[in-house]
């Protein structure tokens, strides 16, 4: 089963969910901002996309700016472990499949995430 980690805000969130729809994909839409990934799931998500925390956290995010996220020690699970506290800085969207997960933010990624759907 398809899942789109999604913050109906955001215009990308929003691209990537009617992509999904037009396709006509089956998912399960996770408004991750009200329901986050433990940190189990954070962590298979990330080893999924081939990322580490930082690669994919928002760090133009006031609380990311608050906690000085840019200088913090690049420990997986210290980042991880900071991300499910503050979903806000989870980049978005991301639609995790049985074949992978992807951060939908563009086009091609959204292609990827069909594709692997």
């Amino acid at each position: 089963m398809t899942e789109l980690w999604h913050n109906p805000r955001c215009s990308k969130s929003r691209a990537a969910k009617a992509a999904l729809d037009e396709a006509g994909v089956a998912y399960t839409e996770r408004r991750y901002l009200d329901e986050p990934p433990t940190a189990e799931e954070l962590d298979a998500v990330l080893t999924s996309i081939g990322a580490e925390p930082w690669e994919v956290a928002r760090l133009n995010e006031a609380v990311a700016r608050e906690l000085d996220l840019k200088n913090l020690e690049r420990d997986r699970a210290r980042w991880i472990e900071v991300m499910v506290a503050n979903p806000v800085l989870i980049q978005r969207p991301i639609v995790v499949t049985g074949g992978g997960a992807v951060v939908a933010r563009d086009d091609e990624s959204v292609r990827r995430a069909l594709d692997s759907a």
